[in-house]
C-alpha cells in the first residue's frame, strides 16, 4: 500500500512541477512580449489549471506516509491545498471556459465582470489560491525531519513560504504594473522547487521500501 502511495507521490510531484515550471516560463514569454493573446492566456490559465490536481495529489500522498504523531500537520496542508484548489479551479475554468472565447469574439464587454484583470473579483480568487498553497507548505514544515534528504525539502518549503508575503504583496497592492511582477519571480524557482524536493522524497522512500520488503521476502 504505501510503496503505491509513494509512486502516486512521486509522479504527481513531477508533473505538478513539469506543470509550474511550464507557468513560469509562459509568464516569462508574456512579459517580454513573445506570447500575445489569445495564446498568451490560454497556455497561463492552462499551464496553471495543470498545477491544481497533481499537487493535490503529491499532498495527499503525504498525508497517507505522514507519521500518526504528525499526521494533524499533513492533514492541515492537505485542507489548505484543497482551499487552493477550489479557488484557482474556479478561476482557471470560468476564463479557459468563458472569457477567453467571448474575447475571441469580440464580446469582451459582455463578461468584463468575470475576466481576471487586477482587483477584480477572480484576481483575488488567484490570490487566495496561492496563499492557500503557501500556507499548505507552511503547515507541511513540521512533517519533515531536520536531517538526511528530508532536510532539503523542510528548506524548499521554508523558501516557498517565505515568498508567499511577495506574491500577497503583487497581488493586493495598488495600483498594479508589471514591474510588479518581477517581485513575485522568486516564486517561479522556489514552488517547482519544493515539487520537486517532495517528488523526490517519495522516489527515495520508495526505494527504501521495495529494499525493506526485498530484504524480508
Amino acid at each position: 500500500m504505501k510503496t503505491s502511495v509513494h509512486k502516486i507521490g512521486y509522479l504527481s510531484g513531477l508533473i505538478a512541477f513539469g506543470s509550474t515550471t511550464g507557468y513560469v516560463i509562459v509568464q516569462l514569454m508574456q512579459v517580454i512580449g513573445v506570447l500575445h493573446f489569445p495564446l498568451d492566456e490560454i497556455l497561463i490559465y492552462g499551464t496553471s489549471l495543470c498545477i491544481v490536481l497533481p499537487f493535490l495529489f503529491e499532498m495527499l500522498a503525504l498525508f497517507y506516509v505522514t507519521k500518526e504523531e504528525k499526521k494533524i500537520w499533513s492533514h492541515a496542508a492537505l485542507v489548505l491545498t484543497i482551499m487552493y484548489a477550489v479557488f484557482v479551479t474556479a478561476n482557471y475554468i470560468v476564463q479557459l471556459a468563458t472569457v477567453v472565447p467571448m474575447k475571441i469574439k469580440g464580446n469582451a464587454e459582455d463578461i468584463r465582470l468575470l475576466e481576471q484583470t487586477p482587483h477584480s473579483m477572480f484576481w483575488d480568487f488567484d490570490a487566495l489560491g496561492y496563499i492557500f498553497m503557501g500556507l499548505a507548505m507552511l503547515a507541511a514544515i513540521p512533517v519533515f525531519e531536520r536531517q538526511g534528504f528530508q532536510k532539503w525539502v523542510r528548506i524548499s518549503f521554508i523558501a516557498n513560504v517565505l515568498v508567499t508575503p511577495l506574491i500577497t504583496f503583487v497581488y493586493f497592492h495598488q495600483p498594479f504594473s508589471e514591474k510588479l511582477l518581477f517581485l513575485g519571480f522568486p516564486w517561479g524557482i522556489t514552488a517547482p522547487w519544493a515539487m520537486l524536493m517532495l517528488a523526490l522524497l517519495f522516489k527515495k522512500s520508495n526505494s527504501i521500501l521495495i529494499r525493506r520488503s526485498g530484504a524480508h521476502s
